[in-house]
C-alpha cells in the first residue's frame, strides 16, 4: 500500500494552488516582505511539520520564504505532501503572506558523456555532491545533487560518441507548467531562438546567438 501521487493529482486539488511540481517534488513561494515575516512563517512551518512528521525543506530570505516538499520513501510525491501543502498555505494566509509561484524554479546542468561513469566521478569528488539513479531502469544514469540543495544539480547524458559542433553542456530549467510558454517567449525575445518544441509541453530547446542550448522543462516531462 502507498500514498505516492502523481503530479497531475497534486496540481489538481484545490488546496495546493499555491504550489507549483517540479520534477519530483512541489514549491511554493511566499513574498514575506520581511525578515520577521518570514521568521513567522517558518516557525509556523516547523510545528505544522512536527505535528505531521513529514517536513520540507525551506529557504529563508530577506522578503522570502521557500517550501520544498516531497516523500522520500516514495521518491515522489504523496497524499503527505497534499496535506502539508494545504496547511502551509492555511498558515501564510492567516499571516497575510501571499504566494509567489511564478518565481519558483529548479536548474540543472546536463552533460553529454561517452565515459559516464568516469567522468560522473570526477564532478561527484569535486562538488561534493551525492550520486542518485535518475532512472530506475537505467542503473548507469546518476544526477548529482548538492545534499542541501543549495547548488544545481549536475546530471550526465550518456552518448554513443563525442559531437565536436555542438556543445556538450547545457542547462535544464525547469519552471512551472503554466509559466513555460512565457519563459520560452522572454528567452526569444531576448535574442534567442527556438531550436524544437517537439517536445512540448514536456520540454522546449533554445539557443542563445552562439548556440548555448537550455531546455524549458515542466512536471510534464514525467507524466
Amino acid at each position: 500500500m502507498t500514498d505516492a501521487i502523481t503530479a497531475a493529482e497534486f496540481t489538481a486539488d484545490e488546496g495546493t494552488r499555491d504550489w507549483r511540481v517540479l520534477r519530483r517534488s512541489a514549491l511554493a513561494r511566499f513574498a514575506t516582505g520581511s525578515f520577521t515575516r518570514g521568521v513567522r512563517l517558518v516557525t509556523r512551518i516547523g510545528a505544522l511539520a512536527e505535528a505531521a512528521n513529514h517536513h520540507p525543506d525551506v529557504d529563508l530570505r530577506y522578503g522570502s520564504v521557500t517550501v520544498r516538499t516531497w516523500s522520500h520513501d516514495v521518491g515522489g510525491l504523496s497524499a503527505r505532501d497534499v496535506a502539508l501543502a494545504r496547511e502551509i498555505s492555511m498558515a501564510a494566509r492567516e499571516l497575510d503572506v501571499a504566494a509567489d509561484p511564478a518565481r519558483v524554479s529548479e536548474v540543472a546542468l546536463c552533460i553529454d558523456a561517452t565515459a559516464g561513469p568516469q567522468v560522473q566521478a570526477f564532478w561527484q569528488a569535486l562538488l561534493g555532491h551525492d550520486a542518485h539513479p535518475d532512472h530506475a531502469d537505467d542503473a548507469a544514469a546518476a544526477r548529482l545533487s548538492d545534499p542541501d540543495g543549495r547548488l544545481p544539480a549536475v546530471w550526465f547524458q550518456q552518448s554513443d560518441e563525442r559531437r565536436e559542433q555542438r556543445n556538450r553542456i547545457h542547462v535544464d530549467v525547469w519552471v512551472p507548467y503554466d509559466q513555460a510558454e512565457q519563459r520560452v517567449a522572454a528567452a526569444l525575445a531576448a535574442g534567442g531562438r527556438l531550436v524544437t518544441d517537439e517536445f512540448a509541453p514536456a520540454w522546449w530547446v533554445v539557443a542563445d546567438v552562439e548556440g548555448n542550448e537550455a531546455c524549458v522543462s515542466t512536471w510534464q516531462d514525467d507524466s
